[in-house]
This record gives structure tokens, C-alpha cells and sequence, in this order.
């Protein structure tokens, strides 16, 4: 399924736990996150932050926001086994 947020449509490929709620996103999303590829959000203490990632061919790529690091971000930075969700940007 698409979903639109600041006229970008982006692709949910991660759904753990459920954590993907619509409505919390757009009340959150700014267009701060417009140049990011993938956008993973996580609970912690029922609140959700947004973090963005990049490819590596995104001309504002660099190794803090690489995709490649995802899973580590999510281990190290997020709420042990928290509710989290990814977002791809459908650039079709």
C-alpha cells in the first residue's frame, strides 16, 4: 500500500509489532525528512520518533543516515524489542 506525506508516497516494507499508525505519522512528519529514502519510526514510552536513511547513490548521503545501518540504529539507539516500522519512498 502507498502512503502520502508532504506530497512524497512511500511504501511500508517494515511492520513489526503493528507499529504503523497513519495518523501519528502525519502529525509528526515534516518535510524535514522530504530528502530521505527510507524513514523508520519507533515507540518508545508511546511515543514516536521518526529517524531518516539514505542510499548510498542519495546525493545527501553520508554514513550517520546509510541504510546499511538500520538494524544496528534499531538494536542500539531504539527501546529493546520496541514496536518500530519502515518506510520506503516509492520514487515511481
Amino acid at each position: 500500500m502507498i502512503y502520502k506525506f508532504n506530497n512524497n508516497n512511500y511504501k511500508l516494507i517494515e511492520n513489526y509489532k503493528e507499529a504503523f499508525k497513519y495518523e501519528d505519522i502525519e502529525n509528526k512528519f515534516t518535510d524535514y525528512f522530504d530528502n530521505y529514502d527510507y524513514i523508520v519510526g519507533d515507540y518508545a514510552y508511546n511515543k514516536l520518533r521518526l529517524k531518516g536513511f539514505n542510499k548510498e547513490n542519495n546525493p545527501h548521503f553520508n554514513k550517520i543516515n546509510d541504510f546499511k545501518n538500520k538494524d544496528d540504529y534499531i538494536k542500539n539507539e531504539c527501546a529493546y524489542d520496541c514496536k518500530y516500522f519502515v518506510l520506503e519512498k516509492d520514487m515511481n
